[in-house]
This record gives structure tokens, sequence and C-alpha cells, in this order.
């Protein structure tokens, strides 16, 4: 498939982007080279290859999520530079 600069122009508008006309010509060969490969894979024989999402076998390793007992609060705070009831007090960032 060939890319037009038409093309590039109207990828380049749906990112917002603006390119120089010398930009564009350089786009128009570089996207030309990537839809080149795209189609040089199409011609994979991908029959009976289950589609993946990720090279490796992998699974979550999160752990079962258990309510525990939290640290007591003034222990916590007690070496807190400033606190306010029974929270850290900080500085007010925003006016």
């Amino acid at each position: 498939m060939a890319i037009s600069v038409k093309d590039v122009e109207h990828v380049a508008k749906l990112a917002h982007l603006e390119f120089e006309e010398k930009e564009k010509i350089g786009f128009t060969e570089k996207l030309g080279a990537v839809i080149g490969y795209i189609e040089k894979l199409e011609e994979v024989d991908v029959e009976g290859v289950e589609p993946t999402n990720h090279a490796l076998d992998i699974k979550n390793v999160f752990r079962e999520d258990v309510s525990e007992p939290s640290m007591d609060r003034d222990k916590i705070l007690q070496n807190a530079p400033a606190k306010r009831s029974g929270c850290f007090e900080v500085p007010r960032m925003v006016d």
C-alpha cells in the first residue's frame, strides 16, 4: 500500500501535529516502510496459533486482599514535625 503526503497530513491532523513539507515527505517514506512490514506479517500462516497478549505464560501474583489491624496512630505520629486532630499537618500548597 502506497502512502501519500495526504495520508501523512491526515494522521498528523488526528495527532494534532504540524510538519513542514520536507518532514511530510520523510514521514511518507517511514510510514510506507511500517505499512510494508505489516503487510509482510500478514503473509505469515497463523492457522492454529492461539492468540496471546504476552510472549510468556505469566499469571498475576497479587496476594489476596485481607484486612489487618493498623499500626497505633500515636506511634505513627510521634516523629511528625506537626500534627493536628490525629493527622499529619502539612503546609498549604494552593491558595
